[in-house]
């Protein structure tokens, strides 16, 4: 007896003939002929080297050794069985794992995705990542991570960007100020005071500096802050004015006011970014392809801007890894 000569094909035959109760029904079911069947019978019982059918009165049953290659077949047939549902499952994203890198401002706004995500597909071994703009483009450029959230995409050419949500920034000032009530407010009126800001390369900062650009205009007294959070203390303690994405706001925000600065709000939106030459895992597809389905469920309505649907456009992220 060799046993490396079973093959998984043989028990499949087997375990059918042995349910079905013929060697007619089983090729029926398998869309077998029948001498391929009986075949196919008479190479395992060589394999095994015993019986595996004696007949009785005129029947055929199961010699003690068929029985046993039975309950055999029917464990390593279920097992793979098993395995099948698991790529089933895996292949739609309900199983595996994948991780995210987020720039900080986005962790104002993820959690109320990933939440009910996480509970969704708590099988799924998800990591997230969270650093200022210019670590999670190292991330990036490293390819550490499938998934990446930016609020101004890097342009890169193996990058794909889809938009999922409006990302408007505002003007903000302690609930003193003295243009705390006022209808509108023009730059001018607010030039000379002190600035708080982000870190250089921040992209807040950066679109922020863009748009003072284009209207002619420099803040010359500011003040460099480590955080979202930071900054939002400055202000309500009265240390200057600042410019933070709508989001990092609370609903409601004590000692803050939003300034309702000509040309304001400054519009920008946040992207989910995927690398081209990079494969995505099931478990990374399926996240967005929840994603693209409840938005509008996890996220304030008014800021929804989903495009994530492109991300999973056919030939996408599936290039190195299934032409190797």
């Amino acid at each position: 007896m060799n046993l490396r000569h079973l093959t998984f094909r043989l028990l499949e035959v087997y375990v059918t003939v042995v349910r079905t109760g013929s060697v007619t029904a089983a090729a029926r079911q398998l869309h077998l002929t029948q001498p391929t069947v009986s075949q196919q019978l008479k190479r395992l019982a060589e394999t095994v080297g015993e019986p595996l059918f004696e007949t009785l009165s005129g029947d055929p049953r199961l010699t003690d050794t068929g029985r046993e290659l039975y309950r055999t077949a029917l464990d390593v047939t279920g097992r793979f069985a098993d395995f099948q549902d698991y790529l089933t499952e895996l292949r739609g994203g309900h199983r595996g794992c994948f991780s995210i890198a987020l720039v900080n401002t986005a962790q104002y706004v993820l959690p109320k995705l990933l939440g009910p995500y996480s509970q969704a597909f708590d099988e799924v071994d998800l990591t997230v990542e969270i650093g200022n703009r210019q670590q999670v483009l190292e991330r990036l450029e490293r390819q550490l991570d499938d998934i990446y959230v930016f609020s101004h995409p890097p342009s890169l050419e193996q990058v794909q960007a889809a938009r999922f949500l409006r990302n408007p920034l505002v003007m903000i000032a302690p609930a003193g100020h003295p243009l705390a009530e006022a209808e509108n407010v023009r730059l001018e009126d607010i030039l000379q005071e002190r600035l708080l800001l982000r870190e250089p390369g921040s992209a807040t900062r950066m679109l922020f500096e863009s748009w003072l650009q284009g209207q002619g205009a420099q803040w010359s007294n500011t003040l460099q802050m480590a955080s979202n959070g930071a900054i939002r203390v400055g202000v309500a303690s009265g240390m200057g004015l600042a410019v933070v994405s709508r989001h990092v706001l609370p609903a409601v925000h004590p000692g803050i006011v939003i300034l309702p600065v000509q040309g304001f709000p400054i519009e920008s939106h946040w992207h989910f970014i995927i690398r081209r030459d990079r494969r995505l895992p099931h478990a990374a597809r399926g996240f967005l392809d929840y994603a693209a389905g409840a938005l509008e469920q996890c996220l304030p309505a008014e800021y929804i801007c989903n495009e994530v649907s492109e991300l999973l456009e056919p030939g996408l992220s599936q290039t190195r890894a299934e032409t190797v």
